[in-house]
């Protein structure tokens, strides 16, 4: 299992079994309660000059506590659900070399499911490819340690995200010689084997068939051929139905139009927002939400080849629009659109796209925060999700006045503005927009409710690691989306 087992007690840390405690504590004139219980440990801490600060950690040798090795992170002042989850979860990703760690912290009632989330967050590990067993792992079982017990419901969910968020690392992580688009189909078939999700495949013949000329357009030049899946979670009962269209590119070269070098380091990444998806549908079974949830996979190799599409060339959507491809290194947005045109002609309630979609999207919000677009009653219904589970998001305008560079002088629209950056998330978004379907057949009904998120950045860790987060892919929008998925089940 790529992440510790999970368990919660109300006896004490010392008896429970594990060979390292974490003590997560405010600054010490917060944590006279729980120290009562820890001879010895006050008085070393003020000796260190410990301030309890987020993120601080502090071995601590205190024989008359305990014979174990024991870590002190900080978790601010009064600190919050979000505090708590970061301090957990950096104390389990870098308390290594121990099979079983248990944690105490005073908030842990109050805040224990944050402090179990940053346990199975920061304890994930990829098993890799390296020759020879690690030096060094992380713990294979956390202990949580309360004063009572827990639901076993939410101590369930917590397992079950834990689970969808190391799916999507494990996904990402593997390369692209090992994930082909029928590879990946194949595994989103064995994720939900036993769930009561239904799964449907196309193929590259279906697709023809159907008419998926983004998909096949982007997925041409490959050896590799391209792949739609439809995972399908129907509860009975269930009176909502959200759509969640994942761009699934197993790699990308940027097509003819080739990424340099540097740029094409790590684009077997460019199929997280498939895995997102993936993740999100599973869980939501694996809970028994009571909504329904279908994902969309849009599965292809970005390749140059004698047979690839070629810049300037007119690819043919789902519904039937007609796209000027300028740059095949814009594709993301081609296969999103046979997606998004897919789950219209369902008619779910809400659409929600999850795509590592523009580099522009770095340059304007960073690393660390989602880029959000869509109509505002439904952004501002995510952001809330987002903000109940820590996750970093910001909601990006959908100018009107920008809708005339979408024109194509031969065809219906573009699919990239080349030689012009300026706005260029916002562009992507709008054109997305495009093959969002409409309430109703009336062609002056307002469009199905709809959520853009753009992992670009957010998805992948590039710079040190922080919280329970390492470097590597992140699943950014995982969480947010289960939370989001628990508003709509109500």
């Amino acid at each position: 299992m790529p992440y510790p087992e999970l368990t919660v007690s109300t006896s004490p840390a010392r008896d429970g079994g594990a060979d390292a405690i974490v003590l997560a504590l405010p600054p010490l004139e917060e944590a006279a309660a729980v120290l009562s219980e820890w001879p010895g440990v006050e008085d070393v801490l003020r000796g260190v000059g410990y301030t309890g600060a987020a993120g601080t950690t502090v071995r601590v040798f205190a024989p008359a506590s305990t014979d174990l090795p024991l870590l002190v992170v900080g978790t601010g002042a009064a600190p919050s659900s979000d505090a708590i989850r970061d301090a957990v979860g950096a104390a389990i990703r870098t308390t290594t070399g121990f099979a079983h760690v248990a944690v105490v912290l005073p908030h842990a009632q109050e805040h224990w499911r944050a402090a179990a989330e940053g346990a199975v967050l920061g304890g994930y590990r990829f098993e890799g490819y390296k020759s020879g067993e690690p030096a060094k792992t992380r713990a294979a079982h956390v202990s949580l340690h309360l004063a009572a017990d827990v639901d076993s419901a939410e101590l369930r969910a917590v397992e079950v995200t834990g689970s969808a968020v190391a799916l999507v690392k494990d996904l990402v992580n593997i390369p692209a010689e090992w994930l082909s688009p029928a590879d990946l189909a194949e595994r989103a078939i064995e994720a939900v084997a036993g769930l009561p999700v239904d799964v449907e495949v196309l193929d590259e013949t279906e697709l023809a068939a159907q008419g998926f000329g983004g998909i096949l357009g982007v997925g041409q030049g490959s050896d590799r051929p391209p792949r739609l899946v439809r995972l399908t979670y129907s509860p009975a009962g269930a009176d909502r139905h959200v759509a969640i269209v994942g761009k699934g590119i197993t790699f990308d070269t940027g097509g003819l139009s080739l990424k340099p070098p540097a740029s094409m380091v790590g684009m077997k990444f460019d199929m997280a927002g498939a895995a997102t998806a993936l993740a999100v549908v599973r869980a939501a079974a694996q809970r028994e939400l009571s909504v329904g949830v279908t994902a969309w996979l849009c599965i292809a190799d970005n390749m140059p080849s004698g047979r690839a599409t070629r810049p300037g060339d007119v690819l043919r959507m789902l519904d039937g629009t007609t796209v000027e491809v300028l740059n095949t290194d814009a594709e993301g947005r081609l296969v999103m659109a046979d997606g998004l045109v897919a789950a219209s002609r369902t008619q779910p309630d809400v659409i929600v796209d999850v795509a590592t979609l523009t580099g522009a999207v770095i340059v304007a919000l960073g690393n660390r925060h989602t880029g959000v677009m869509g109509d505002d009653a439904t952004v501002a219904r995510y952001l809330e999700a987002a903000a109940s589970v820590g996750e970093a998001a910001w909601q990006l305008p959908l100018p009107d006045h920008m809708e005339d560079e979408l024109d194509s002088p031969i065809a219906d629209m573009r699919n990239a503005k080349v030689g012009d950056p300026a706005g260029g998330t916002m562009f992507a978004g709008l054109f997305l927009r495009r093959f969002v379907g409409r309430t109703s057949e009336d062609a002056d009904a307002p469009r199905i409710p709809w959520v853009h998120l753009d992992i670009a950045g957010s998805g992948e860790n590039k710079a040190s690691p922080f919280g329970p987060t390492d470097k590597g892919p992140t699943a950014a929008t995982v969480r947010s989306l289960l939370a989001f998925l628990e508003t709509e089940s109500r």
